[in-house]
């Protein structure tokens, strides 16, 4: 991921120097489309271990979470 964000970071600069290409512009948004799918993955893996109980214990999770974490 380290790599990933350099070379965004990388073009980034480029950009604002105008020097980049076609083929570099379309590498960043390769590149930015994987960093955002690397987010969306991660916070979804977080939400499917989240789990709502109240004052007493018991669980008060939302269906619609409830049936996120039943999916794979």
């Amino acid at each position: 991921m380290e790599d990933l964000i350099k070379r965004i970071n990388e073009l980034a600069a480029l950009k604002k120097e105008d020097k980049l290409t076609p083929e570099l512009v379309e590498e960043q948004k390769e590149l930015r489309n994987k960093y955002i799918e690397a987010h969306k993955k991660n916070l979804l893996s977080q939400l499917k271990r989240l789990k709502f109980v109240d004052k007493d214990g018991n669980d008060i999770t939302n269906e619609k979470l409830k049936i996120l974490k039943e999916q794979k």
